[in-house]
């Protein structure tokens, strides 16, 4: 596996804990889905679910058309800081949430018909043009983790096939699919192959198609060459606008996180406790779960040294994983956690009062370092009452 991350960041300059992006990294990621708008002509979207870096947007805005965002805040920060096309869908929107969407989107998607009949007529007497359309459910699952499969049985997300009203379109103009997770291409054949066959009398009537997110465009191995031949061949069968949302793509390998040691201690096996934490700083290490790189260490007994790190809340089970290492960690060691840009910095918590990590970013070419935020207590204060 490749592993990548700022070898030339000095560390000693970096407060822990801090989130670093790549701004090199960053470049890299949109350079790729910039070849792949030019060749399919499909329209690329910044998910900020996954990435919400505001200071970053000038930089991605030169290459992406836009944003989505899964609430109204989203929608106000891309319309705020990104500027361009600015998406909206979420599971069910208010009546407050709608009055002020209708102002600053350019796009709405409605997960259900009873929600768009509940709006369309505001929406259509507006003076601005709000392209609106439907999520649908194509019950197709790609997705191994239950808490991530928006198409398990069950599951509150797009309108089903039994369900779908095509008597109630006059004013929709596009669809919307969501199955992938972290997946390469050939899942987003199967997606497409299950959305087309049902949904093919529907697709000509849309003026675009939304692909959703989950493609893991940016990662080494991915089949880019065979999304650019579904992209493709799709615009051609029914002649729309398609629109992918990826958010873990843009930042995909663009970021870290950086730790410090602050305690050792032994129960069973050594235990490093860090001023970092899987609960409120990395939480999907265990929604998850998974168990992220970090630089230089191993599996369990791979290296001379094994410890089980874990973060400074009191919950037990604020455990990000076991390592080795080839020399003994000692309190103030730093560790530089991989792939931290997308998901951990938009899920951070501040449970038990424990400090947010800073945010930075590192530019290579000029090998500069400079922190864009700094958290403290009125953060954790302002957020209660």
């Amino acid at each position: 596996m490749t592993l990548h991350y700022p070898k030339n960041l000095d560390l000693s300059i970096v407060p822990t804990p801090c989130f670093v992006v790549d701004e090199s990294a960053l470049k890299r990621n949109l350079d790729l889905l910039s070849k792949v708008q030019n060749e399919t002509g499909c329209k690329i979207l910044l998910a900020v679910k996954g990435f919400a870096m505001f200071s970053t947007f000038p930089l991605i805005r030169k290459t992406l058309k836009g944003i989505c965002a899964s609430s109204l805040h989203e929608a106000m920060l891309g319309r705020e800081e990104f500027d361009r096309e600015v998406h909206a869908c979420a599971a069910a929107f208010s009546d407050s949430d709608m009055e002020a969407l209708l102002k600053i989107c350019d796009h709405i998607v409605f997960n259900s018909f009873s929600q768009w009949h509940r709006f369309r007529n505001r929406i259509l007497q507006q003076e601005r043009n709000i392209r609106c359309g439907i999520r649908v459910n194509p019950q197709h699952s790609e997705t191994s983790v239950a808490i991530y499969d928006p198409c398990c049985s069950g599951s509150r997300l797009g309108v089903i096939r039994s369900q779908f009203q095509e008597d109630s379109l006059s004013g929709i103009s596009g669809l919307l699919f969501h199955t992938l997770c972290e997946q390469n291409a050939d899942a987003l054949l199967r997606t497409v192959q299950a959305f087309e066959s049902q949904y093919q009398d529907i697709i000509p009537r849309m003026d675009w198609i939304n692909f959703g997110g989950g493609h893991h465009i940016t990662r080494d191995g991915y089949d880019v060459d065979l999304l650019c031949e579904l992209i493709t061949g799709f615009k051609k069968r029914y002649d729309v606008d398609v629109y992918l949302e990826p958010g873990e793509a843009v930042a995909l390998n663009a970021g870290i996180l950086v730790a410090s040691v602050l305690d050792i201690i032994h129960n069973d096996m050594d235990i490093a406790i860090l001023d970092t934490s899987a609960s409120t700083h990395m939480p999907d290490v265990l929604e998850m779960p998974y168990r992220p790189e970090i630089v230089g260490a191993g599996l369990p007994g791979e290296q001379a040294h094994t410890y089980r790190l874990g973060g400074p809340s009191c919950l037990a089970g604020d455990i990000i994983g076991d390592y080795s290492f080839s020399s003994p960690l000692t309190i103030g060691s730093k560790l530089v956690f991989l792939d931290m840009a997308h998901y951990s910095m938009v899920k951070t918590t501040t449970f038990n009062g424990i400090q947010l990590p800073s945010i930075a970013i590192y530019k290579p070419n000029r090998n500069e370092f400079s922190i864009i935020r700094e958290f403290g207590y009125p953060d954790y204060k302002n957020r209660l009452s």
